[in-house]
């Protein structure tokens, strides 16, 4: 059993870790912060959690010492202050995008300012488990990955790692869910304009482009990465679609046995590919509240093209049930401890 505290517990990310660990057999909850709603009971915010539990928000100024911090802050906020973090924490998952550029000098380019805390994104590790599961068991900061991104580094990961992709010219289209900008309100978020909205947001530039490449860079090739993100009407879910080139000429069968051999034993990674049906790729909806990446593919043997779909839920295995699947991994627990939910049908 260990302690577990939540910072910044009061945004989408932050119910659902504490809704995760709640439901953990390892895990005691001892504190959860919200600047704004300290004093108040969890459920005011979260009101799933009626009956779940007692906690009321903290102050992070009242925090006290955590076998485990899970930092839910909005990006920019942990920067300056993981050093404290490292102190109330004897480890500390970071579920922001302050640490997941390995680069100092990619920070300017593509969030517009300087990192403050240069010296911890080399002890850093990315927190995908399917990629970085033996650096994730001894790490003491682990860092989430973007949503959008984790979408299509799943997908796209077994094509580089075993070299048959053309990293010259990527095209990657990602359609997310309101959820994955947060709890705040805007005009963006505002129901007149989002209901039925199929808008694009990012069609070039995207910050997670730079995770993209990062993680897909194999004997010192870094991909040339075309993202772009458009908003959908749905709540939860991403749905990525990337279109890649093969250096040689490969049937379905051989592109199959790559994606076995790469995910075959992953828990949460399922191969979809059906022959009939409307469910024949992934699909976001059907993984609503799962830690589930559904991967399917499509060849175009004509032009020697290969088309990647992958799918999650972006508040779960593109935030908190990825971390939480970190944090199984790092205290050497069954990895589907408390994330074993499939997924509802029909939602």
């Amino acid at each position: 059993m260990i302690s577990v505290s939540i910072v910044g517990a009061s945004g989408y990310t932050g119910g659902e870790t504490l809704r995760l660990l709640l439901g953990h057999p390892q895990v005691k909850v001892g504190q959860v912060t919200s600047e704004s709603n300290a004093g108040k009971y969890v459920h005011s915010v979260h009101p799933n959690l009626r009956k779940r539990t007692d906690l009321k928000f903290v102050a992070s100024a009242d925090l006290k010492k955590a076998d485990l911090l899970f930092l839910c802050l909005p990006h920019g906020m942990a920067m300056g202050r993981m050093g404290e973090f490292l102190q109330l924490g004897e480890r500390v998952i970071d579920l922001s995008s302050d640490f997941r550029l390995r680069d100092a000098s990619d920070y300017p380019v593509w969030y517009e300012h300087e990192h403050s805390n240069p010296e911890f994104l080399q002890k850093a590790v990315y927190g995908i488990p399917e990629i970085h599961r033996e650096a994730i068991r001894s790490a003491r900061l682990v860092t989430g990955a973007g949503c959008l991104a984790t979408t299509a580094i799943l997908g796209l990961y077994p094509l580089f790692k075993n070299g048959i992709a053309d990293a010259q010219n990527v095209f990657i289209e990602g359609k997310v869910g309101s959820s994955a900008a947060g709890n705040k309100s805007s005009l963006a978020s505002h129901h007149p304009e989002r209901s039925g909205s199929l808008r694009s947001f990012q069609p070039t530039r995207h910050r997670h482009t730079a995770e993209i490449q990062q993680e897909l860079t194999f004997d010192g090739v870094k991909p040339r990465i075309h993202f772009s993100a458009t908003a959908t009407d749905a709540v939860r879910g991403i749905l990525s679609t990337a279109h890649v080139l093969l250096k040689d000429r490969l049937e379905e069968k051989d592109i199959w046995k790559i994606y076995r051999k790469e995910y075959g034993s992953e828990p949460f990674i399922r191969i979809v590919k059906e022959k009939a049906g409307i469910y024949r790729y992934p699909e976001p909806k059907l993984l609503a509240g799962s830690n589930y990446c559904d991967v399917g593919f499509e060849l175009d043997a004509v032009e020697n093209r290969l088309v990647v779909l992958s799918a999650l839920d972006n508040l779960m295995k593109g935030a908190a049930g990825n971390g939480v699947q970190a944090m199984n991994v790092m205290y050497s627990w069954e990895e589907t401890t408390a994330l074993e939910f499939p997924g509802l049908h029909p939602v």
